[in-house]
């Protein structure tokens, strides 16, 4: 079947602007690219912003993500990085908006996100959409408190 035009709203949403569509570790660039706009976010609203941003990219990511796995014929097409912006965005609500925050909350999601402790694994077998989602969901949790007692420990401030 043939993929979403990667110019289309399914196509940029699902691939999270085209990030998703460079050559190796879609994953890793669909997160590196949450970090500018989750930091608008947290730069304005606090906390606030990057939850505000995984919400938001949940609910669409959902739709888009759903569609474009369809269209390609894939159950969770690598290209498809929206899954990520929304677990990285969580993450990002859980740390300060700091160099430290933020990098300790980049490394632990990409951390749970290939790892995918139990139970995440079986959040893939969700259909459509949902299945897209849930597990970087998950992930999202798991490394947002593994981020943020890391932040703690350290001393590396609070918001």
């Amino acid at each position: 079947m043939a993929r979403p035009a990667t110019l289309s709203p399914i196509g940029l949403i699902a691939t999270w602007f085209g990030s998703g569509l460079l050559p190796t570790m879609p994953g890793t660039w669909g997160s590196l690219a949450t970090l500018p706009p989750a930091a608008l976010l947290a730069w304005g609203l606090g906390a606030w912003g990057p939850a505000l941003l995984a919400v938001a990219a949940t609910a669409l990511g959902v739709w888009a993500g759903g569609r474009y796995a369809g269209a390609a014929g894939e159950h969770d097409p690598g290209e498809v990085v929206i899954d990520e912006v929304a677990g990285q965005a969580a993450v990002l609500a859980a740390v300060p908006l700091t160099p430290l925050g933020y990098a300790l909350g980049f490394a632990a999601f990409r951390v749970a996100d290939t790892l995918k402790p139990w139970p995440l694994r079986r959040l893939e077998r969700l259909p459509g959409g949902w299945g897209i989602m849930a597990d970087d969901l998950g992930a999202g949790v798991y490394a947002g408190v593994a981020a943020a007692l890391g932040v703690w420990l350290i001393g590396g401030g609070g918001w």
